[in-house]
């Protein structure tokens, strides 16, 4: 199979809702990457976290298996530090093989409703 995805994708338009209403964890308010790695190598991928007032945050560090996918709530990164509910951010997510990224959101902050959203995320042309 011929590669497909690319190496660096970027989502500018990161926010974890907060607060979240309803039981946890499934109506908890989230972001979440979706990462398909149809390659025979292992994917090691590096995100990085851009906020509108203070340097980046990273690298938070994901592997995704060969010919496998891979559903990472933003949520839950916690090293090199936990990341700050209800404040946008974007990202930059690199990985050594092409991979091809999805971004989700959950947002629960209405009692009773559950709003979900994806997109793909933006796929960065090859340097050189």
């Amino acid at each position: 199979m011929p590669e497909i995805g690319a190496r660096v994708w970027v989502v500018p338009g990161g926010h974890i809702p907060f607060p979240s209403h309803g039981q946890e964890p499934d109506f908890t308010s989230f972001d979440q990457l979706c990462v398909l790695n149809a390659t025979d190598t292992e994917a090691e991928l590096s995100l990085d976290l851009y906020y509108e007032d203070c340097d980046p945050v990273g690298p938070y560090r994901i592997t995704v298996g060969a010919r496998r996918i891979r559903h990472v709530r933003v949520n839950d990164l916690i090293d090199p530090e936990a990341i700050q509910l209800d404040r946008p951010y974007g990202c930059l997510l690199h990985s050594t093989v092409p991979v091809v990224a999805q971004f989700l959101r959950q947002d629960t902050r209405l009692p009773g409703v559950v709003a979900l959203t994806g997109t793909m995320a933006y796929p960065a042309p090859p340097h050189g």
